[in-house]
């Protein structure tokens, strides 16, 4: 249950030195002012939205410890091998890339890994025994209803800027008429069904006479893709897309068990929010 306590209350009754900076108290777990701060800043929410997150994930990790859930270096090493394999990078590229965009060392990327891999394995114990398959009438009203998330572009006609220097390269995406010896060009026909899932979104939303951010390649480098057409919405069939249908059914009913189980917790839990972020 969630006890607000008032500023006067919490000066009269603790000591100042002890909660000097907490907001949330979640189960004797701190949740401090900065942090509320910072997830303000990095979900881009208020501050009540980011304490809710933050108790969430302190809930998570507090029933984490109860079923004794644990995740292996082995284990984050694999889903860093497998994602940079999906990017056509080694594992020292894939590290410098996380590093060049989102300003993460190697230490921070195996922490959030490892983070992920223990929500996945929290979330599984949680919600795989309580969700059902979807039924065939299910598959079909979910497709009937959302038939547009299964459309898709047959083709991207694209030129495709690649450099060692992506200083170089980000000029040319900024300004087209840059010219350097530096940075090599080639166009292709890109198929839909013929390229990665990540490939397909980053071109997905780029406009067409756009180019898309700038991207580590596989040879070290750097590429952006300059959209010069896209070919034919392609529709889909209830058949063709199933797979997809599943999982995006499957998806909403986890996330609903799931919701439904933190919350249910939450309220069971001792939360005591002290003061939040002006």
């Amino acid at each position: 249950m969630i006890k607000l306590i008032l500023g006067l209350f919490v000066a009269a009754t603790l000591s100042a030195k002890v909660y000097d900076g907490v907001a949330v108290v979640v189960e004797n777990k701190a949740i401090t002012l900065l942090d509320i701060q910072k997830e303000m800043q990095k979900a881009h929410v208020d501050a009540k939205k980011a304490a809710d997150i933050l108790i969430r994930q302190k809930l998570e990790m507090i029933e984490t410890q109860k079923r004794n859930i644990s995740v292996t270096s082995s284990e984050v090493y694999a889903d860093i091998r497998k994602m940079a394999q999906q990017n056509n990078m080694s594992v020292s590229q894939f590290y410098d890339a996380v590093r060049e965009s989102n300003g993460l060392t190697s230490e921070d990327l195996k922490e959030t890994i490892r983070k992920k891999l223990l929500s996945q394995k929290l979330y599984n114990a949680i919600a795989m025994s309580s969700i059902e398959e979807p039924t065939e009438s299910e598959i079909e009203d979910y497709y009937a209803l959302h038939k547009e998330q299964f459309m898709h572009p047959k083709s991207f006609d694209v030129v495709i800027y690649e450099s060692h220097n992506r200083e170089l390269l980000q000029e040319k995406v900024d300004n087209p008429m840059f010219y350097s010896p530096e940075i090599s060009s080639n166009e292709q026909k890109l198929f839909f069904n013929h390229i990665s899932p990540d490939l397909a979104k980053l071109l997905l939303s780029t406009k067409t006479g756009h180019f898309t951010p700038v991207v580590s390649n596989a040879k070290g480098g750097f590429m952006s893709f300059y959209i010069k057409s896209v070919e034919a919405v392609e529709g889909s069939t209830v058949a063709s897309s199933k797979a997809q249908i599943i999982n995006a059914i499957m998806a909403k009913k986890r996330e609903a068990v799931l919701s439904d189980y933190f919350a249910r917790l939450r309220d069971n839990a001792d939360i005591n929010i002290i003061r939040m972020p002006q």
